[in-house]
């Protein structure tokens, strides 16, 4: 009797359990997703952003984790993200997920201590969407063991103009040139250096000031110098018989120097233009004294002339292309840009739930979870109108007062993971505070500018690596070129720049610049080997 009350009793338990063990799987699927655990209860993930530390609270974060089943616990630093990201590697305290610089060695130093788990098989069985929209993306950002530890952010080659010579539309309708200019088209460097002259020989004062027919942000040298050689369609490296070599050895910079001297021996570019702080440029570009200058796309001296003469003036600077002799307009390289983006999101070694992190990932990847995050939620910032993503006008409204207010209330684009440049498949940009309603100037840069895009990312990090003694040698090659630079262009004749480039060139192969040029090709065709390897799988 004994006995059969407890084979009763063991049978009940065992039945109990089976019963709450199916309505656990029951009851366990978030909306649009699959199983995450053994509770209906979303599982926490900590997330270490280096930009962004707000509550995952918001609109958005809400709607992310009704349609995921993961809720995300956010950390960041509030120093140094990369003494931060270092800190937590070599303590092994890490996040589940990471969002780290690709750009910097931490990145390297995370991979290379097994800290990230490779990805291949993840995005292979359970991420779709990733796997169609970053394409060759995955193949271009493998480690050298040919496997994928991070997702870039922000990848894709971005359409938006980048660099541009800036010239003011008033100017260009006053000499004959407004047809073309409203047009977009571009100009040779001859018919440039004739509207320099002509605005100087014009206006030799405004207002009781010497005029400037040409300034620059000096704060931005590298993007000053860069627009420069993109009307030479110059790139990272002088590409020579399958050698990557350091630029300067490409005949048409010395072409570039000249002509930069020129500019500066006439007078025609600012005596000051090597020093101009942020302040000063402004200054010189709204007091009407300025026609034409050299960078980005022009947005403060324009945000200053529309606040004293109204938005419309025709005095604002637009972005054109100016092409060096012999220079297709097509083949210009105003617009560097990375198709791989600056972040990379690594799943950690102490993530005890890949699979369903690699799905989170994949939804935020996915169209509709790019425009949740960038757009914010349907019905509350944009409705969908003959499919076609259509923000309200009061959206609209609250971007233009105040767009961080609106980001932080409404969780638009609040968080910028796994981001695609460009365009949706509606033909909206995802990124719509920045990207929906452009200006006059940027509007037109679109037309002006087009074609001149080109992809840096196979040339980035080709150098030795930091801290050798040819990364010494490197930095001092570098030093040796930006110093003959300087003295080139403040030369006081075409012969004697003629000179000191061949000096240039003795020093760079005294201080063993094939060495440095031999490490710069090999890791390219290491590089380009790793690429296509993966291409091929």
């Amino acid at each position: 009797m004994r006995k059969r009350m407890i084979m009763a009793a063991l049978l009940a338990c065992t039945m109990l359990m089976s019963a709450c063990s199916t309505g656990d799987k029951n009851e366990n699927v978030p909306k649009g997703g699959e199983a995450t655990g053994t509770t209906n209860k979303p599982i926490t993930l900590t997330l270490f952003d280096k930009n962004v530390g707000d509550p995952f609270t918001n609109p958005v974060a809400k709607e992310i984790t009704e349609r995921t089943g993961v809720f995300i616990e956010i950390q960041q630093p509030t120093g140094n993200p990369d003494e931060k990201l270092n800190l937590m590697l070599v303590s092994g305290d890490l996040p589940d997920i990471a969002v780290i610089d690709r750009r910097e060695a931490t990145m390297n130093k995370y991979i290379a201590g097994k800290a990230l788990i490779p990805l291949n098989d993840l995005i292979e069985e359970h991420a779709p969407n990733i796997k169609a929209r970053y394409g060759d993306v995955l193949s271009k950002s493998v480690y050298e063991d040919g496997k994928n530890y991070y997702l870039n952010n922000w990848y894709g080659l971005d359409p938006d103009p980048n660099w541009a010579i800036n010239m003011r539309m008033d100017i260009l309708e006053e000499f004959g040139y407004g047809e073309r200019a409203l047009a977009g088209d571009s100009f040779t460097q001859d018919e440039f250096l004739d509207l320099l002259r002509k605005f100087k020989e014009k206006y030799p004062t405004v207002d009781g000031n010497p005029s400037i027919p040409m300034t620059v942000n000096a704060d931005h040298m590298p993007t000053i110098i860069g627009s420069f050689k993109a009307m030479y369609g110059m790139k990272t490296y002088y590409e020579k018989d399958g050698r990557l070599e350091f630029i300067v050895r490409d005949p048409r910079y010395l072409e570039m120097i000249k002509f930069i001297n020129t500019l500066y021996t006439e007078g025609l570019l600012d005596r000051e233009w090597g020093i101009n702080k942020a302040q000063n440029y402004e200054q010189k570009t709204v007091s009407g004294r300025v026609f034409a200058t050299a960078g980005g796309i022009v947005n403060d001296a324009n945000t200053a002339f529309r606040a004293k003469y109204g938005e419309d003036t025709n005095q604002l600077f637009y972005g054109f292309k100016v092409t060096a002799p012999g220079v297709d307009p097509a083949e210009t390289t105003f617009g560097p840009r990375s198709s791989l983006g600056w972040d990379g999101i690594g799943i950690t070694v102490a993530n005890e739930h890949p699979v369903e992190t690699i799905k989170f990932l994949d939804f935020l990847a996915s169209e509709e979870g790019q425009y949740l995050l960038m757009w914010g939620k349907e019905g509350m910032n944009w409705n969908m109108e003959n499919g076609v993503h259509v923000p309200t006008q009061e959206a609209l409204d609250s971007i233009r007062a105040d767009w961080q207010e609106f980001s932080k209330t409404t969780g638009a684009r609040k968080w910028t993971w796994m981001i695609r440049n460009g365009l949706g498949e509606d033909g909206t940009p995802y990124d719509l505070m920045f990207r929906y309603n452009r200006d006059n100037v940027n509007e037109h840069a679109l037309k002006s500018m087009e074609g001149s895009t080109w992809d840096t990312a196979l040339y980035d990090d080709l150098g030795p690596k930091g801290g050798s003694p040819d990364a010494l040698s490197e930095q001092k090659i570098k030093d040796i070129i930006d110093n003959s630079f300087s003295s080139m262009v403040y030369a006081n004749s075409q012969s004697e720049i003629d000179g000191m480039y061949a000096k240039m060139i003795a020093e760079l192969e005294a201080n063993n610049a094939v060495k440095i040029e031999d490490i710069y090709t090999a890791n390219y065709k290491v590089r380009m080997d790793l690429y296509n390897a993966a291409e091929k799988k």
